[in-house]
This record gives C-alpha cells, structure tokens and sequence, in this order.
C-alpha cells in the first residue's frame, strides 16, 4: 500500500493558556508553517525540518503532543517509534497539536497557563490517512505483561507530564541499569532484574537461550535483530560480570509482542517501599498506581498476587514462619518469664494449634471478676485457619486480653485442646464463669476440665439466632418481634417469676417457641436460675476491640500476627496503667457512675428494720427486703451486678456506712490497677531469628488446607439488632412472597410453599438492663 502523507501545521509565537473551567490547555497566537509528514519520518529529520523553520537548535526541541480527547496531559515525543505511535494514534483522528518547547527553556507544568510564547511552538497535523498496515505500538514500557493472565496495556504517554513525570524518571533510572561489559552483580537475580528493566525502559522483548547457575545469555526476541547479552560468575569471585554484550537493535526498539512477560516478583518489587509504608495497600490502588505510573494494566487477581509476592519479601515466607514458632515459644517465655506459649503438629508435622498467654495477662486476670468470654473468628491468611481467645471483663468493664490461638479449624478437639492450656496458664482454683456459643463443642469440655469449678453461660445472641431457625410456621412481623423480646426478657428476669412470665407470653404466641425455650437449658442463661456470676454480660463476643486488631493483622504470616497481637496488648496495658494513675475515686470511672445512679434512685425509699440484719424498703407499691450482711436485696440487682442496688444504698446510707465497703473489690480503682501493674515485653528476631540448631532440626509445615476463594465472613459487631420484616402479599395477605409471586390463582388457593423465617440476629436489650 502507498505511502500516505499528512500535512504538519507549524505555529510559533504563541503562548499557553488554561481554561479555568475545566483546567484543560488552548495555545494562542504564533506563526503558522506547514510540513510534510508520514509514518516513515524520523525523528532526527522532523526535528531538524522544525529547527530550521523557526531557529531552534535540533537538540534542544522536546516534543509533546495531546492525546484525543485529552487537553490536560502532554505526551512526550523521545524517539522514533513515539512519533510513529502518534501518527497511529491519530490516523482516524481529522487533527492532532504537537507542543515544540526548547530544553534550555523552564517549561512549566501542563497545568501553568504562562508558558514563554518565545521559545514554544506547535505543529497541528492533519492526518490525512495512514497505511492500515502499520503495527500500532502500545506501550514503551512492557509489550504485553502477563502474571497468570492477559494484561492489558496503555500508552506509554497517558501518564501526567510534570517536571516529575513518573514514568519518565522510571524511564530515564532504569535506561543506564546495565551499562556494558564487565559490569558487576552480586547476584544472578540482581543481573536478571536489572535486565528485566532495563529492556522495559527500552521497550524491547527478549528471551534467555541460556540461563542457570553458571551463566545466563539472553537475545532480542525479533528475528534477525542483533541485541545480545552474556553474563557468567567472575573467576575466584561470587560476583556475576557481563563478558558480551551487543548494545544494537535493527528492530527499531522491538515492536511490542504478546510473549513479553512481567513476574509478580517484578510487580511486587515495584510496590514493596509503598507496601511496607501502607500495609493495608489494597490490590485496587496497586492497580491504579501500576497503571498511572507505568502504563501497565492489572486487574485485580494480578494486583493482588503481586501484593502477596512484596510481603513476603518483606515479611518473609508463611512457611518459614511456621517452622520458626518452636524458636518463637522459647523466646516468649524467655523474654516474658511466667508466660505460656505452646503449639502442636499433626503427624505429618503439619502445623495444629499455637497457644499463648502473657504473664502479664495472667497476673491481670487474677485481679479481675472471675468471667471469662469464649470465641473464635476466621483468619484471612494464606492457609486460612481460625483463632480462639478468652477475654475477660476488667474493673471499669472494659475488655481484658488474657489468651489466645490460632489452630488448624475450629473443632471441639481443638476447644478442648484451648481451654486445656488455659486451665494450665490460670492456675486457679477459684470458680469462673464462662460465657460462650452452646454449638462448638465447648460445654463437654469445659465439664471434663473445669469441672465443678466453673458455670458455663450460654451466648444470647447466638440462642436467638438458633431460636429463630429451629422454628418452622409462619409468623407475622410483629409476633416474631415480640417472641423475640420476651426471650430477651425471660433471660435478664431477675426473679424466677418474671422469668416465667415472659416464657408464658412466649406460649401464647407459640406451643412450639415455648417447648423450644424449655428444652434450651434455660439454667445456662437464664439470670433468674443460672448458678454463676455474669454480672449481666449475655453474649460471648465481649472484646469486640480483640478482634478488630485480629482482622487488621490476619494477612500476616503467624509469627508476626501474633507479635502484632502482643505489641498491641503491651501498648493497651501502658495505656490503662497511665491512664488509671489520673484516677481520685475509690471505683472505676463507669461503675462510680452506676453506683451514683443507683444512689439518686434511693432517695425517696423508705427503710424500716426487719431483724437483727434484715431491712425492709418501700418505694412507691414496691417492698423489697435487704439482708445487710450476706450482700443480698429481694430485687437480685445487688447480686447480679456486684454493686449495691437503689434498696441496699438506702438500707447503707441509713446505717451511716459507707457505700464502698459493699461494692465488690473487682471494681475498685486500687484492684484495676493491680490488672494492669504487670508489663508484656517485647521480642526480638521475629522477623529474622536465629535458630539453633535444635530449632533447626525441628520442621513445622503449613497446615494442608489452604484458604478457600472469597473473604471469610468477617464477625458481625456487637449492636442492638431487629428482625427484617418479612414479606406480605397485598393480594392474599400471606408471608413470604408479593402480589406478582402470589400462589392464590384467580382466588383459588394452590399449595403455598414453605415460608422461611429470616434469621434472628439478635434485639435489643429490655429496657433497664445493663
């Protein structure tokens, strides 16, 4: 096909002006000159045409142009191939602007309006046709990068001109990487990458002809071309050295090809500074960033592999870090003497179950009420696996981290494992109470460990979600909600009366609601019959704080999750400790509050003398009776919560006794100092240890399972909750479905199908409850 011409339009004198409506650039003014211009001109002679038209000297010109439909960014014109690629880009386009500025001028950035009319110029090209033949050049930075999948890629020049272009300076640091024979590495991997970018920044493909651990001889990938390549080990050296090199390309840079490859190590490389600044660099933003500074198109399996490749540079591997936890359990009860840190493998060596508790944790704890919260959430890392805590309740109700880990799946072996270790770590022989899921195989092994030295309190929440699925019928919107609410009231019901009740109110809406609620071992959660202390804590997920700091760090690899985990209780038990030294009350802030609540409430009792320590308080229609001595008020408020209620307070203050020698010792300032006396230390060598050779000999492999496709569902947080309205039919007035999916067919009923009850995620708390 003949060769066609386009007619350049030359002007100079002009000045660059921006629109301050949309910030996009017009040039003004100058002289118009035409010139001739087709995809066979070079470069050096489109220059020199253009110096001698208006007196620049050739050297000096630096060439831009817009892309179409872009006033805002320049495109810089640096060789042969970019003024081909731009003929390309316009060949369907009527007219393209070609900015001519001389270096020796400050050319200021696109977006500056003041441009030296005396030293810029343009050239407007009318393209008048181009040969359909012609191979349209992408990109100058990769020809087709491919990590696992197809990437797509974009012009070299759609990045932002500024006096920091990124892709030019990526560019230009990256053109002089190999410089030659008898340059020096240190390392293959060091020559490999180097020549990777290296033929990135001249936009060539190449492929190795050989390439070991002896030496390595790579070629430019288009036939004929010349470009050649040899580096091998320098004699008596470590060092690997260039010994050929043939620096010529007959290929005009190499027209971009699909077989040109970058890895995910290459990717990773490029992201690792910005990753170990941001490690919550999302595959999205790589993929943006990639894009805008390199020119190259990931998607966002391609982004996120090359996440997962520049943390384990920096973090180092998930399998290393496995096979480091024997060194990592010594050096925490070296580094934390009184600590418990443990793990066990699988017969194959794989790894089960890691468990730790800090010193200071457990000295804490004994400070603390003896109530302990029990759950698990999913794991995001690359084998996945779950992780276990206990958390306990400290003296101004706040959430106290006192074990936890990280095991295979969570199953009730793995439970019993847990609560086994825990018992080993407590030491105590005082009862506790615990509160957690009834599903998870723990109240069997909280029986064969604890014994009769503990109470098992049932989860709430997950009782009402069970409650709402077990149940099969239809129930209107509000019968469900008001079922629900009396389950929730049944459970706070301080008295076994009130407790019956709400049970019976249940019954009246459902034979089958009621049977389900007598059935549900209500002395597991109900306050009026359970035989421990809750101090009114219904739900197991109790630090809720734990375990937004699990998902933040999840994605590491365990050793260093777990040393996040523990810099982050460290950091927790210096704050409280600072914080508590400020403390002028007796009791903790939050419960000083509640016992001054209570107090405003006792100041219309009445207080009449019953026997020796026994009290009667009227208020209003109500009489309670308090029994001073054994800590004991009629309303079971004194004892479910472990301050004096409003019937206590009046009976106290009467006596002329001090209300704070009745409060229980978990809730004063003194003892919450005492949880927080104790400091975690850190560890060193996370990261890099150095293992014995015992350490060494003992290998832990990654556990088998890796992580399935998908973000695991994340644990809901703790909130007030409602149920969703079902569905109701205009038409038949039935459940579950609209006018349009109505099953009744001209008023004749056909068989409805099943109406599923939607899942109960929890309610509100009854009012008056804490």
């Amino acid at each position: 096909m003949a060769t066609k011409k386009i007619i350049a339009i030359c002007q100079s004198g002009g000045e660059f002006e921006t629109n301050k409506d949309d910030g996009s650039l017009f040039y003004t003014g100058g002289e118009a000159y035409a010139l001739d211009l087709d995809h066979k001109t070079q470069l050096k002679d489109f220059k020199r045409e253009l110096a001698e038209t208006f007196q620049f000297r050739a050297a000096a010109l630096s060439i831009k142009y817009f892309l179409p439909g872009n006033r805002k960014t320049l495109i810089t014109i640096s060789k042969d191939k970019d003024l081909k690629r731009m003929v390309n880009f316009f060949k369907d386009t009527d007219q393209v602007e070609v900015f001519v500025v001389a270096e020796e001028v400050d050319v200021a950035a696109p977006n500056v309006s003041n441009m030296p009319a005396s030293r810029s110029s343009r050239t407007t090209v009318s393209a008048a046709a181009v040969p359909s033949d012609v191979p349209v050049d992408v990109m100058q930075t990769d020809d087709a990068i491919v990590l696992d999948e197809p990437i797509e890629t974009t012009p070299l020049g759609a990045c932002s001109f500024s006096n920091e272009d990124r892709h030019r300076r990526a560019a230009t640091q990256w053109e002089n990487i190999i410089t030659g024979v008898d340059q020096r590495f240190n390392t293959f991997a060091e020559f490999r990458e180097a020549l990777h970018k290296y033929s990135i920044a001249h936009g060539f493909t190449y492929k190795y002809k050989k390439n070991d651990s002896h030496r390595v001889t790579a070629k430019c990938k288009t036939e004929g071309c010349p470009w050649r390549i040899y580096a091998s080990r320098l004699a008596t050296t470590q060092l690997i050295c260039i010994k050929k090199m043939n620096p010529e390309h007959t290929c005009e840079g190499a027209t971009v090809k699909a077989g040109y490859r970058a890895t995910r190590g290459w990717i990773g490389n490029i992201i690792k500074e910005k990753l170990k600044v941001s490690p919550n660099y999302k595959p999205k933003d790589i993929a943006s960033d990639i894009k805008r500074e390199y020119g190259i198109q990931l998607n966002y399996t391609q982004a996120w592999r090359a996440k997962e490749i520049a943390r384990e540079q920096l973090q180092g591997s998930y399998k290393e870090a496995y096979s480091q936890l024997p060194f990592f359990c010594q050096n925490i009860m070296e580094t934390n003497p009184g600590s418990l840190a443990t793990f066990s493998t699988k017969e194959d060596s794989s790894f089960r179950r890691f468990f730790v508790s800090f010193h200071a944790s457990i000295s804490g704890f004994h400070q603390c009420r003896p109530l302990l919260f029990l759950d698990s959430t999913l794991l995001y890392s690359k084998y996945q696996g779950t992780l276990l805590a206990a958390t306990a309740a400290d003296g101004n109700d706040d959430f106290f981290p006192v074990a936890f880990a990280v095991v295979d799946e969570e199953t009730e072996d793995n439970w019993n494992w847990f609560l086994t270790e825990l018992k080993s770590a407590l030491s105590t022989s005082e009862q506790i109470t615990f509160v957690s899921d009834f599903q998870k195989g723990i109240k069997n092994s909280l029986i064969e460990i604890f014994g009769n030295e503990c109470y098992h309190g049932y989860c709430l929440r997950s009782l009402a979600e069970k409650l709402n699925k077990d149940l099969k019928g239809q129930f209107s919107h509000d019968a469900r909600r008001l079922m629900v609410q009396d389950f929730y009231a049944a459970a706070y019901a301080p008295k076994i009366e009130v407790f019956e009740r709400c049970a019976e109110n249940i019954k009246a809406i459902s034979i089958e609601a009621y049977d389900w609620v007598i059935r549900s071992e209500p002395e597991h959660w109900a306050n009026a019959i359970f035989g421990g202390a809750r101090y009114n804590h219904m739900t197991s997920n109790f630090g809720q704080q734990f375990y937004g700091w699990v998902s933040e760090v999840d994605e590491l690899p365990i050793t260093q999750m777990v040393d996040v985990l523990r810099g982050k209780i460290m950091e927790l038990i210096y704050r409280r400790r600072l914080e508590s030294s400020q403390w002028v009350t007796r009791l903790t802030p939050f419960m000083e509050d509640k016992l001054q609540l209570e107090m405003s409430k006792s100041r219309s009792f009445q207080v009449a003398l019953a026997h020796t320590s026994t009290f009667e308080v009227r208020g209003g229609e109500s009489v309670d009776i308090v029994d001073i001595d054994h800590w004991d008020c009629s309303c079971k408020g004194w004892q479910l919560s472990g301050l004096p209620c409003c019937h206590a307070i009046a009976v106290i203050l009467c006596l002329g006794r001090s209300l704070y020698e009745y409060c229980s010792r978990f809730f004063m300032t003194e003892s919450y100092r005492l949880t927080y006396t104790e400091s975690i230390n850190p560890i060193p060598n996370v990261e890099k240890p150095e293992r014995s050779e015992l350490h060494e000999a003992t290998i832990v492999t990654p556990p088998p399972t890796k992580r399935p496709p998908g973000r695991p569902k994340l644990k809901s947080a703790e909130s007030a909750d409602v149920i969703k309205r079902q569905l109701q039919c205009s038409k038949c007035k039935g459940l579950g479905h609209n006018k349009k999916t109505c099953y009744r067919v001209n008023g004749v009923g056909v068989e409805e199908p099943e109406t599923p009850i939607l899942t109960v995620l929890g309610t509100e708390e009854p009012e008056g409850s804490s």
